[in-house]
Order: structure tokens, then C-alpha cells, then sequence
């Protein structure tokens, strides 16, 4: 499981998405939402807006497995 820093309070998946560079641009991020199975927390999620917080466990199939971490 990769650990993924953070500065701010939150990030949403859609922001998330693109930091941990899946994807080139964020214009993409409706495709792999779409696309690929996402699971925040063991709960699967499509809400690009989601809002993710340090402890937070997101997994995206064929991808990665991350953990949201303070920094």
C-alpha cells in the first residue's frame, strides 16, 4: 500500500486521481471513474467530489492501493 501525503485538510477523488498520476490531465478523470472499480474504505465510490481524509484507504482495481496520509 503506497502512502499519499497530503498539505491540506482534504482532497476530493478527483483531485486524488490526478496526484497520483493515473492520469494525464484532469479532463480524464470522469473516464476512469467510469472505467475502473474504485473503493474508498471498502466501499465502492464514483463521486469524483468525494472528499478524502488522511486514514482514508482508496483502491482502484488493476492500479494501486494507497493510504491518505498528513504531512
Amino acid at each position: 500500500m503506497e502512502k499519499i501525503a497530503i498539505t491540506t485538510d482534504y482532497i476530493t477523488l478527483g483531485q486524488f486521481i490526478k496526484f497520483i498520476d493515473v492520469i494525464p490531465s484532469g479532463g480524464m478523470v470522469k473516464y476512469i471513474l467510469q472505467e475502473y472499480t474504485i473503493y474508498v474504505n471498502d466501499v465502492e465510490e464514483s463521486r469524483r467530489g468525494k472528499k478524502l481524509y488522511p486514514g482514508d484507504k482508496i483502491l482502484i482495481k488493476s492500479i494501486g492501493e494507497y493510504r491518505i496520509t498528513k504531512q
